[in-house]
């Protein structure tokens, strides 16, 4: 049994940045209740908290279990393996790990940038792209580089 549920999931752009003819890859939200790892209605662990070591602290919850929040909200693309040595609950190298409160706190414009911005990694932004005479197209990156790629193609884009 998983501790997730998912809240939804979209397409984006497999390296963070759109432009024609880049991939896509499916990202998803993935949400953590707020009475799990929590000592309330059969969810106690006498123990401690088995998921505190990958995700934010468990929230309050009343008597029924129920919290304003949820616990935890998990962004992971459709590539990302689940189940760690520390916790088959655990998602290796999530796209983000958001608090339930952060989550719903955080406008669609901000969630979108930061998913983006996972995506890309270290790796330049595009800022803009051009079409040349041939039908290629050139990607202008933030690092002063422009790519060639080939009729629409991706080019190098996931080396950067």
């Amino acid at each position: 049994m998983s501790i997730y549920a998912t809240l939804w999931w979209l397409k984006f752009p497999r390296y963070g940045d759109e432009y024609i003819g880049c991939e896509w890859i499916r990202v998803s939200a993935q949400g953590v209740p707020a009475h799990v790892g929590t000592p309330t209605r059969g969810f106690g662990y006498e123990d401690g908290d088995p998921y505190a070591e990958f995700l934010p602290p468990a929230v309050e919850v009343n008597a029924e279990g129920d919290s304003e929040f949820m616990r935890a909200v998990v962004i992971v693309t459709e590539d990302t393996q689940k189940g760690t040595a520390r916790s088959a609950q655990e998602y290796a190298n999530p796209l983000l790990v958001l608090s339930g409160h952060e989550y719903a706190s955080i406008s669609f414009v901000d969630l979108h940038t930061r998913i983006c911005d996972a995506l890309r990694g270290t790796g330049p932004q595009i800022i803009a792209q051009s079409l040349t005479a041939g039908g290629d197209i050139q990607l202008a990156l933030s690092d002063g580089r422009i790519l060639d790629t080939r009729k629409g193609g991706r080019g190098n884009r996931q080396a950067d």
